[in-house]
């Protein structure tokens, strides 16, 4: 009986954190292109291939992510534990999922800084 409760955990599990995942990727990616626009100063080829390498990276680390940490120890043959156990693994990778997703941000916001910093930079040595 314990068998088909983690089955049924994993069958729960797997969907939402694969959803959640794509979710969040498609918001971060979408909006981060005017990151990388900026920051490859309107290189739009550039910009988007370096937007799909992240977005790809970020995928794979999440899903990557969800996957290592499926294993589901019920401690007793309960719908409780199953919903316990689930309500820990979802809300850990959420947890995760919204590091990552602040992590990104950072490298678009650092990424455009270091942009500007060499704007500023460049406006300089050519008043010089």
């Amino acid at each position: 009986m314990e068998t088909t409760k983690i089955l049924t955990g994993y069958f729960i599990y797997l969907p939402l954190v694969i959803a959640l995942t794509l979710i969040v990727s498609r918001t971060l990616f979408k909006n981060a292109k005017v990151f990388m626009l900026d920051i490859f100063k309107g290189r739009e080829e550039i910009a988007t291939a370096t937007n799909k390498l992240f977005e790809t990276g970020f995928y794979l680390l999440n899903l990557g992510f969800a996957l290592m940490i499926l294993q589901m120890d019920l401690y007793n043959d309960t719908y409780q534990s199953l919903v316990e156990a689930l309500s820990y693994k979802i809300g850990g990778f959420s947890i995760y999922l919204g590091i990552m997703l602040f992590l990104n941000l950072y490298f678009f916001f650092r990424g455009k800084r270091k942009a500007r910093q060499n704007t500023t930079e460049e406006r300089i040595v050519f008043k010089a």
